[in-house]
């Protein structure tokens, strides 16, 4: 078959493409590759509120324990916490069934090794491999079968891990929008338990809502709200909570990008920025890589993709990168992007004398533009001429004044348009005639 993992596991709509007997062939194939590794240990399962959800989460089981597996079931868990736990509790591996940001009725299924990172492309490729033919794979009989574990409780020592990575929160008034998803109750509690009154907005565990015009990919509920409060200043968690945005006191936005700039700052006045390097991607702001050359920083830049960040963290021995959209990896503290813990780094480096608004003047913002273009075929990127020739001629335009980054999603059927420069008009007639020629390029 296809190589069905892509950029962040295998991803889809739920019931549809991820069905209840795709995730039981992972289940599967993946607790099968894992027991050909020698591992024997048990494998951690959690997931967001999608509705989806449960019954994908029984079909995983299921399948793991079939191949001799026990299974500990985390429940509603961020991303962040099935990583942190899979080295925590010593397991043979973590699996995250979540689709992140995307719609409600998307699904995915994101395996971790034991060191809580992601699994490599061979790995993945080794159990993309057993999953069309997982009916031939070994069943174990009477003990030798899987059991299951509800080990939810677990899940609160990565909140405390959480707290102990910040400072008093007292006095201080925090907006916390939880896209109705993974991290409704642990962002919350994890603030309060530091001192902050926290006001809660889409902080419930409805998967007919995840991501529906709230959490970090909508944050005008969150603009509103912190703007009728004097004061206060807020966070956004997508789906899953790997990744956090902010909003100022100001009622302005914070990104990744200035998370990066922030933070880097204070990592390189205390001596803790390793090789005084960030790790960012090709979206990331130019106002951070000439904010990082003026702090004399080096700012690598990698594809999209925070798995693409962490790798070329761990091979250069950096400690700090990320993503504008607000994936933010600390490897002194988890393997991946982790928006709570990103959010209470960032909410104790507030100061007194400081607010959010100033920190985050640390870096200008270019004007950039953002268009996705929903295609049936990601392929016309380089088959097609009329991309092609509307693609140079933005490049020739913006020569030595700005970027252009044409992508397709690793995780979504659209095509992503990003364009940089110092005239916001004319890029938005820019990226207008390139998502026109993507469009006027699909199939009929």
């Amino acid at each position: 078959m296809s190589r069905i993992f892509g950029t962040d596991g295998v991803r889809g709509v739920a019931n549809e493409f991820l069905t209840p007997e795709l995730a039981f062939a992972l289940g599967r194939a993946g607790g099968f590759v894992l027991t050909e590794h020698g591992e024997r240990r048990p494998v951690l399962v959690g997931r967001d509120t999608r509705c989806s959800g449960p019954m994908l989460e029984e079909a995983l089981t299921a399948g793991l324990c079939s191949v001799g597996l026990d299974v500990w079931k985390l429940g509603v868990v961020p991303t962040p916490g099935v990583a942190f736990l899979t080295r925590q509790l010593d397991a043979a591996a973590g699996v995250m069934i979540s689709a992140s940001h995307n719609p409600i009725e998307d699904n995915g299924i994101k395996f971790f090794a034991s060191d809580g990172c992601k699994l490599p492309d061979t790995l993945e490729d080794e159990i993309a491999e057993h999953v069309e033919a997982h009916h031939k794979l070994p069943r174990p009989t009477g003990a030798s079968v899987g059991t299951v574990l509800d080990r939810r409780r677990s899940v609160g020592a990565y909140a405390r891990h959480c707290f102990g990575l910040g400072s008093s929160l007292a006095g201080r008034t925090i907006v916390v929008d939880g896209a109705y998803g993974a991290a409704y109750d642990i962002g919350p509690k994890v603030f309060a338990q530091l001192g902050a009154t926290v006001v809660k907005i889409h902080c419930l565990p409805d998967g007919r809502r995840i991501n529906v015009k709230c959490g970090a990919t909508d944050l005008s509920s969150l603009r509103a709200t912190v703007r009728k409060i004097p004061g206060s200043f807020g966070v956004a968690f997508d789906g899953d909570a790997d990744r956090a945005l902010f909003v100022d006191e100001d009622g302005h936005d914070v990104t990744g990008d200035h998370v990066l700039a922030i933070w880097a700052k204070a990592l390189l006045a205390a001596g803790e920025l390793p090789k005084d390097t960030v790790v960012a991607t090709v979206m990331s702001n130019l106002g951070l890589e000439l904010a990082m050359r003026e702090m004399g920083v080096t700012m690598l830049r990698t594809a999209v993709g925070d798995r693409y960040v962490l790798e070329e963290m761990q091979r250069g021995g950096y400690r700090l990168g990320g993503e504008q959209s607000g994936h933010i990896i600390d490897l002194a503290s988890n393997t991946t992007g982790d928006g709570v813990a990103t959010a209470v780094r960032v909410f104790s480096l507030i100061g007194a004398g400081n607010t959010l608004a100033s920190l985050a003047a640390v870096m200008t913002v270019f004007p950039q533009i953002l268009i996705n273009v929903r295609v049936r075929d990601k392929a016309c990127l380089e088959a097609d001429d009329r991309v092609k020739q509307a693609v140079a001629s933005v490049e020739a335009a913006l020569a030595g004044r700005g970027r252009l980054l044409v992508r397709p999603s690793g995780t979504e059927p659209l095509v992503r348009i990003m364009i940089e420069g110092d005239d916001e008009a004319e890029m938005n007639k820019m990226a207008a005639g390139i998502a026109e020629s993507i469009q006027a390029a699909q199939p009929v």
